[in-house]
């Protein structure tokens, strides 16, 4: 497919979170089909990205500190001239049970320090980057926001509650922002990722506290991810793949789909 089918050429997109993982893999496709990316992430340096078609600003952006996303927004201004499209990438997942039997308060607990952090950066932050970015695409009576959401939003995770409820809150953020913005001539749709390939995000603390509230080890969860029996297409999702679908709705093949939450994950099923 020829990136010019979806004229992005020129366009400015902020990525937020995209230093890494889908983030980075969503900022290099649309580097690729010839944006102006502006990578808003905590890592200290940029990420090392292919900008042979597209141009790239890398900002140091917090998304839980309004100030600094109205930083970066402006500084995105000042370097492109406009902002088009949004992608509210940013995310944090930490597992934790509510009840542990076995170490009641423990280490693997859930507790009001991991509950404020996963909301303040999936909700909070996608709240903070909405409206800054929403503003300047509202004045511009045109743009796309669009908001990353899990398919562990639509069917709980064991073990990951706070961020399940997070993801399924950005899914009813994306519908009310669509009836809101809509009629300003502005797009808000979500997308949905399975399961998907390995990434840099999978740390061992992860990994250690995922196995945990599942009872299972560290080994046994790395094997449950090339397991396919719930996803139809009988394979794990590529970053890749995740990209071409944002693309697409940035672009205006997709001009009449809005307020929707669009998944990517082959089909999966509990049932």
């Amino acid at each position: 497919m020829s990136e010019s089918w979806l004229n992005l050429e020129g366009k400015t997109v902020i990525v937020t979170g995209g230093a890494s993982g889908i983030g980075k893999a969503v900022a290099q496709g649309f580097l690729n089909a010839g944006s102006n990316v502006v990578i808003s992430d905590m890592a200290p340096e940029a990420p090392e990205m292919d900008e042979a078609a597209g141009k790239l600003l890398y900002v140091k952006t917090d998304v839980t500190k309004v100030a600094d996303v109205e930083a970066m927004v402006e500084k995105a201004k000042e370097t492109f001239g406009t902002i088009d499209v949004l992608v509210n990438n940013a995310g944090i997942n930490i597992p934790r049970l509510l009840v542990d039997p076995k170490d009641p308060k423990g280490q693997y607990e859930l507790d009001e320090a991991v509950w404020d952090k996963v909301c303040n950066v999936n909700l909070k932050g996608v709240f903070f980057c909405a409206q800054a970015v929403g503003r300047v695409l509202v004045e511009k009576g045109e743009g796309v926001i669009i908001n990353m959401s899990s398919e562990s939003g639509l069917e709980g995770s064991e073990g990951q509650s706070v961020y399940a409820a997070t993801k399924n809150a950005v899914n009813s953020l994306t519908r009310s922002w669509a009836k809101e913005l809509g009629k300003q001539g502005v797009r808000v749709v979500g997308v949905a990722p399975g399961i998907m390939e390995a990434t840099g995000l999978r740390t061992i603390a992860y990994e250690s506290a995922l196995a945990y509230t599942r009872g299972i080890t560290v080994d046994d969860l790395r094997a449950g991810y090339s397991k396919t029996s719930t996803i139809p297409l009988g394979r794990s999702g590529k970053l890749s793949e995740v990209a071409d679908l944002c693309v697409y709705l940035a672009s205006q093949r997709a001009s009449y789909v809005h307020g929707v939450t669009v998944n990517v994950a082959g089909g999966k099923t509990r049932g």
